[in-house]
């Protein structure tokens, strides 16, 4: 291939400057002397031409494949339905089809949900994918996407080449489904109220009204059926502190197009607008100051103590109105008010005929209903005033065999503890005697039910945690948990023990002993079962599309089992253990690849049309088969497509090999020209002057 170039031997400003001047010149020349001194502007152009440099330019070149871009969209909107089988046929016709075609390379572009929530970005991909190809060398783009693309450029400059875009669309145009999408939902409620959630059932091929089932912490609690795209409400009460799990599920369609959208997940905190405790004290006694300063320091717990200073055999003559500065309020606390309390401690309270049986009758039944109570033990509960010879019995975990050991010991963790969340990990103990001090007495006790996670002197059960059927009762065998507060020989946990005892007993989440929990960290999935059990079984993963995974889970500590997987989805899993439900979202809430599940043609057809390309479902109404057009090189023209067919552009790119430059200004032929020019002058002006 020849071409002409030039290569100016001064700067070019300058070459124009002697060019214009050159001009005049000879402009001056031809008027003054007449049509002989062209020949002397012939002379003057002959200097520019070699001031010029100009050669013949010679190209070896070796065409080369055009480049066709095939984008396939691998998103989570790909998954829904059949899309990704029809993706697949369609990617294996396109390979045949341009396995056919001899000057035409075609680049497959995976896209893929990328990190955030930017949904599906074909365009960027697709930029990505070509970086390292000239863009007159790109002879067309293909997409195979279901057009729920969230990057479309705004006009054609935009695309950064100028050739045909197709689109291949995959899902049909009957597809149908239905969608639940939250309004107004709240983070946090007060324990014991209610909350109003208000959501909108969305639905496109449905019967106009939908049954909503609504599940609290993976229990249903509440049917509704409601009016589609209509705005309704409920109120969910608010059972516990922590992160009361509301789930809010709409019935599916027949042959919908996916369920991942049929729920609603919203973790609502619950806070204890005060936490409140009875504290009732019998003889005085250290560790009532321990108790005290433990609840006092908590900004949420509102505190009541009474302390029974004067046992019922002491008689004085005192006045019954002189006895007290404030009268215990007995039938206002146990009778009328005793349901507001969370917690009720008897610290070393000994039956002084205070309380009289109806009342232990009604904590009893308080327990049973879903209250607390702590029995912090000292010498009484061995003795004829026990707690344990009340109507108070039935949920007492242990019976005094009437032993008091008062003999150092230091409070060893059992194999049922090790794994109870309460004395798991506590401060000291991973140490072989345990790194804290020393208690000096024991009650003797007989467990009858309950686990004993902390032991005592002789191994003698030390602190028994019992369900009673929807409450909680602890019983702690000693009053020398104040030795650690002190700090003798060293001191020892008690704050970590006695806040999480008082946690435990309230019904804290994280302290429960059969849990469910995960949590997400970019696509990683962290799993953590807590559970009393030797061994935790598989859990089950179910996924945004529905598809289920069993997960085995490693023990990493007593009583923890832990797994971490990768999804691939984006959107809410579900995972399940037994009874056990926990929820965590991969990516946002509500993802934007499912904020619009239906396949379309209308998003794309203008920059498509732009173009010269098109854009065509690949699967028609009703049916099975798989519909792609063939591949055509169009030369000429603005439209690239046909009923069935898409066109390509080709490029005629090449890729030079070698280059060959000949000077026509220089050496021997260009001084010969000038030299002939300047003789031919010369003698032409001679003869006119002779």
């Amino acid at each position: 291939m020849l071409s002409l170039s030039f290569t100016p031997l001064v700067p070019v400003p300058i070459l124009w400057a002697v060019g214009a001047v050159a001009a005049v010149l000879a402009v001056l020349a031809v008027v003054s002397r007449g049509p002989v001194a062209l020949l002397r502007a012939l002379a003057l152009a002959l200097v520019l031409l070699a001031l010029a440099n100009p050669a013949l330019v010679q190209e070896e070149r070796e065409k080369v494949k055009d480049i066709v871009a095939v984008v396939v969209d691998r998103t989570t909107s790909q998954t829904l339905g059949d899309r990704q089988a029809m993706t697949d046929r369609v990617r294996q016709e396109l390979e045949r089809r341009f396995g056919s075609l001899q000057d035409v390379e075609p680049r497959y572009i995976e896209a893929t949900d990328g990190t955030g929530d930017d949904g599906t970005r074909l365009f960027a991909a697709l930029s990505n994918g070509l970086a390292d190809v000239p863009p007159d060398r790109l002879a067309g783009a293909i997409l195979v996407t279901d057009g729920v693309v969230h990057d479309i450029p705004p006009n054609v400059e935009s695309l950064g080449f100028k050739a045909p875009l197709h689109v291949l669309v995959t899902g049909r145009p009957d597809e149908r489904d239905r969608q639940i999408k939250l309004l107004e939902a709240p983070r946090f409620g007060i324990v014991g109220k209610d909350q109003t959630i208000r959501a909108v059932v969305m639905e496109r091929g449905g019967t106009g009204s939908a049954l909503v089932t609504v599940r609290r912490d993976g229990q249903e609690f509440a049917r509704q059926q409601v009016r589609t795209d209509v705005p309704f409400s409920l109120n969910v009460r608010i059972e516990h502190g922590g992160a009361n799990v509301v789930e809010l599920e709409v019935e599916g369609l027949p042959d919908e197009l996916t369920q991942a959208n049929n729920r609603a997940v919203i973790p609502i905190e619950g806070i204890r607008e005060k936490l409140r405790v009875l504290l009732v004290s019998g003889e005085p006694n250290p560790g009532e100051r321990t108790w005290r300063n433990l609840l006092k320091s908590d900004a949420n717990v509102d505190l009541v103590h009474f302390t029974i200073l004067r046992p019922p055999e002491k008689q004085d003559g005192t006045p019954i109105n002189e006895l007290s500065l404030i009268a215990f309020p007995t039938r206002e606390l146990f009778q009328q008010k005793i349901k507001e309390f969370d917690l009720i401690i008897f610290d070393r309270y000994a039956n002084q005929s205070v309380l009289p049986s109806s009342y232990f009758e009604n904590i009893v039944r308080y327990v049973r209903e879903g209250g607390a109570v702590l029995v912090a033990a000292g010498p009484e509960f061995a003795g004829f005033g026990s707690l344990a010879q009340t109507r108070l019995a039935p949920v007492i975990p242990g019976v005094p065999d009437g032993r008091i050991l008062e003999e150092p010991f230091r409070a060893r963790i059992t194999g049922t503890g090790a794994r109870h969340p309460v004395t798991r990990d506590l401060p000291g103990s991973e140490a072989n005697p345990p790194a804290w001090g020393e208690w000096l007495r024991t009650i003797g006790s007989q467990v009858n039910m309950g686990s004993t996670v902390m032991s005592g002197a002789e191994d003698l059960p030390l602190l028994v945690l019992n369900r009673e059927e929807k409450g909680r009762v602890a019983l702690l065998l000693s009053d020398h948990a104040w030795l650690w507060a002190r700090g003798f020989e060293g001191g020892g946990p008690h704050l970590d023990l006695l806040r999480r005892l008082a946690h435990w007993l309230m019904k804290e989440p994280a302290l429960e002993e059969e849990a469910l929990r995960a949590s997400a960290a970019g696509r990683d999935i962290r799993i953590e079962r807590q559970t009393m059990k030797d061994t935790a079984d598989p859990v089950t993963l179910k996924a945004p599309s529905g598809a289920e995974s069993s997960v085995p889970l490693t023990e990493t500590r007593p009583g923890l089992f832990t797994a971490q997987v990768t999804s691939r989805e984006l959107g809410l899993h579900t995972v399940r253990s037994g009874d056990l439900i926990a929820f965590v979202s991969i990516g946002p809430a509500n993802p934007r690849e499912l904020a619009d599940v239906f396949s379309n043609t209308e998003a794309l057809s203008p920059i498509a049309e732009a173009t010269g390309g098109s854009v065509r479902r690949v699967a028609a109404e009703g049916s099975q088969d798989i519909t792609v057009p063939r591949i055509l090189s169009v030369r000429s023209g603005t439209r690239f497509s046909g009923g069935d067919w898409i066109g390509i552009r080709p490029s005629e790119s090449a890729i030079v090999r070698g280059v060959s430059v000949f000077p026509l200004a220089l050496g021997l032929l260009g001084l010969a020209l000038l030299v002939g020019a300047t003789l031919v002058a010369w003698i032409a002006e001679g003869r006119r002057r002779a």
